[in-house]
């Protein structure tokens, strides 16, 4: 039912609900020479932003909080219409953008706050201080429209830097609502706008030479073609923000109920459009895999799917449209010619396209190649492959077995079990006896492999939200000639 704007810059562009169809938002998409004006008048506003002193700053940011809090229903709402996301679900996501502001507020005075290097100061100073980048081009993603980019926008504008920032085609009118919501709040002119379209757009605002650091999250493929697209401009900051084919690894004999709820949640929490998704369930045969197999998929059969605007509550939601659904059923097709076999089929409600009901197929028996593919596969959606393994280390060989990073989790073990898997398994978020989804706002936020590039959102997002500046400070010029101690 999801429609968007052409590809051709400069046309109409519309939004809309993810399950009725009807139309959210429309308007133009913003044209080249619209993009020529926006990123010049962003130059110059993040020329006088940085002059405010960091207690400016943050109240604005502050101010942002306050009005997330006050219209956090309606914000969520929005979000359910537009993507299809279910309420509670929303409202999560609310939540999780409201604490940003005080996370990023203290992110700021932990990690990038000028300060002297010691407290001996009687000859040589020695003092860091932290520079903004200047212009942040943010590209959102539409599965957590409001949360995400908000983990980018919020350290962006406490560092110092302005924001040209293009949501998703698919949460424009969420994107919208937020930089209504900056510009209520009484951020000056210019120093947010927003830019509306397509992939075209993008590529066009990448282009533009005031851009001074992208921020990108969404998949691989889009975030490599960035990459290539920014090839010998280094002086442009690269954030990215990229999925994960992310493995669930059952290493130890376990309850097996507590066991099959954390995979279920881990693989279809949000219908499995969370980068953090488990993608692979790992299970050692000498344990009592057969028990925790069969407890995860009661587990997932009773897992209630349904619609927004449901009378019943519902822990699996649509998909972000029927063209994702569509996707989604083709990796599963490709799953099953390599030999995987269903053991809960593909399923789509009848009322909605985009309802994708859980679905698990068993990878046992198939071959190393088949097996090498599925590792390389990224998919977004409520679909589990299980796996075998002989023992605990080959358990670790088969979860790392993928050129993705970005998260993993480990069931049951001793700790120094989880300490081996932590060091081997190659995710930047590693968790042990909880979902591969878990993550902390204190802490960082990212992938390794093809899942990032280096550069962890998270509580460290402020880090490439400027450059650190080192100075030796003297009062007076030295006496001490410099050649005679170089000699």
């Amino acid at each position: 039912m999801r429609r968007g704007g052409k590809e051709k810059m400069s046309t109409n562009f519309s939004s809309y609900e993810a399950v009725t169809g009807n139309r959210i938002f429309s308007t133009r998409s913003t044209s080249r020479t619209e993009l020529t004006t926006i990123f010049e008048r962003s130059s110059a506003a993040a020329a006088l932003w940085r002059r405010n002193p960091a207690d400016v700053r943050i109240d604005l940011v502050r101010r942002y909080g306050k009005y997330l809090f006050e219209r956090r229903d309606e914000i969520a709402d929005l979000i359910s219409r537009e993507i299809g996301k279910l309420g509670w679900d929303a409202a999560g996501e609310v939540s999780a953008a409201i604490a940003k502001v005080e996370l990023s507020i203290s992110a700021m005075v932990d990690r990038r706050a000028d300060h002297w290097v010691d407290a001996d100061r009687s000859i040589v100073e020695r003092y860091v201080r932290f520079r903004p980048i200047g212009v942040a081009l943010v590209l959102g993603p539409f599965n957590f429209p409001l949360h995400l980019p908000g983990g980018q926008i919020i350290p962006a504008l406490l560092a110092g830097n302005s924001i040209v920032f293009k949501p998703s085609e698919q949460a424009t009118a969420v994107g919208a609502w937020i930089a209504d919501a900056w510009k209520t709040i009484g951020l000056p002119d210019d120093l947010f706008q927003m830019i509306v379209g397509g992939v075209d757009v993008a590529v066009a605002a990448i282009d533009c030479p005031e851009v001074g650091a992208v921020f990108f999250t969404g998949s691989r493929s889009a975030g490599q073609s960035i990459h290539r697209q920014l090839a010998g401009r280094p002086e442009v900051l690269l954030a990215l923000e990229m999925g994960g084919n992310n493995p669930i690894v059952v290493a130890d004999t376990v309850d097996p109920q507590s066991a099959a709820k954390c995979i279920s949640f881990s693989a279809f929490v949000s219908s499995g459009q969370r980068c953090t998704c488990a993608r692979r369930a790992i299970f050692v045969k000498e344990n009592a895999s057969d028990q925790v197999i069969a407890a995860l998929i009661d587990a997932t059969d009773s897992l209630p799917v349904g619609l927004p605007n449901d009378s019943r509550s519902s822990s699996i939601g649509p998909l972000i449209s029927a063209t994702a659904a569509a996707r989604l059923h083709q990796t599963y097709q490709r799953l099953v010619e390599l030999g995987c076999n269903p053991l809960i089929p593909w399923k789509v409600d009848q009322r909605c396209e985009s309802l994708v009901s859980p679905t698990i197929l068993d990878a046992e028996g198939i071959s190393d190649d088949a097996l090498h593919e599925i590792g390389e596969m990224e998919w977004f959606g409520p679909m589990l492959v299980l796996a075998r393994a002989c023992d605990f280390d080959g358990a670790i060989k088969v979860a790392s077995r993928t050129p993705y990073g970005l998260a993993a989790s480990l069931l049951g073990g001793t700790r120094e079990m989880f300490e081996h898997f932590a060091v081997q398994v190659g995710t930047g978020i590693v968790n042990w006896n909880g979902p591969t989804t878990g993550a902390a706002g204190v802490m960082p936020f990212g992938g390794l492999g093809a899942s990032g590039n280096h550069r962890p959102a998270g509580y460290h997002a402020i880090d490439f939200c400027s450059d650190p500046i080192a100075s030796l400070q003297q009062s007076t010029m030295s006496t001490t000639d410099p050649w005679s101690v170089a000699n």
